[in-house]
């Protein structure tokens, strides 16, 4: 079993930014890859990042390269998403997940575990 906790969503107006993270505990020293979901009112769940086990591969939705970073700190167990030249559109609940893949895939049905979510506003 792994649990995550994720955290660091708020409210930030246009342009702003934030970084959000997603504490990871219980099984952690298996190969976990782990990616960052996010849902707004309405709308499906959407994937945005994703983070091989090793950190060597990243991959992004197309709507947030260059604005978005997704890291990883092997020793904190932590999973960073970066936010920056954040839009009203990116306004969502986000979730991290995690799956025993070595690396990272935009399918969320592949992921096992998940957040709880952090609620992300983006004021225009």
């Amino acid at each position: 079993q792994v649990q995550l906790v994720d955290s660091g969503g708020g409210l930030v107006q246009a342009g702003g930014s934030l970084r959000l993270s997603c504490a990871a505990s219980g099984r952690t020293s298996s190969r976990y890859a782990m990616g960052w979901f996010r849902q707004a009112p309405g709308k499906e769940r959407e994937f945005v990042a994703a983070i091989s086990w090793s950190g060597g591969s990243t991959y992004y939705v197309e709507s947030v390269k260059g604005r978005f970073t997704i890291s990883r700190d092997g020793a904190k167990n932590t999973v960073y998403l970066q936010m920056n030249s954040l839009k009203p559109e990116d306004t969502a609940v986000y979730y991290c997940a995690a799956t025993p893949r070595i690396t990272g895939t935009r399918e969320g049905r592949l992921y096992d575990y998940w957040g709880q979510g952090t609620q992300v506003t983006v004021s225009s």
